[in-house]
């Protein structure tokens, strides 16, 4: 059963949700496996608790 995580910062449910299902898609076609076995997992993190090019990702 694969399993993926995807760290990024907050985005909205409906975003989550297209994401989520083309990862699934992904490994369905190319390791042609019943989509059932596919876990994705997202981990938000606050744009004011991680940094980019040396700034806060809040500050871009």
């Amino acid at each position: 059963m694969p399993a993926v995580t995807v760290q990024q910062g907050p985005r909205s449910v409906e975003l989550k949700r297209e994401l989520i299902g083309k990862i699934t898609d992904a490994f369905v076609e190319t390791y042609g496996i019943p989509a059932e076995t596919v876990m994705v997992f997202i981990e938000e993190t606050p744009a004011d608790s991680f940094g980019v090019a040396g700034k806060l990702a809040i500050d871009k």
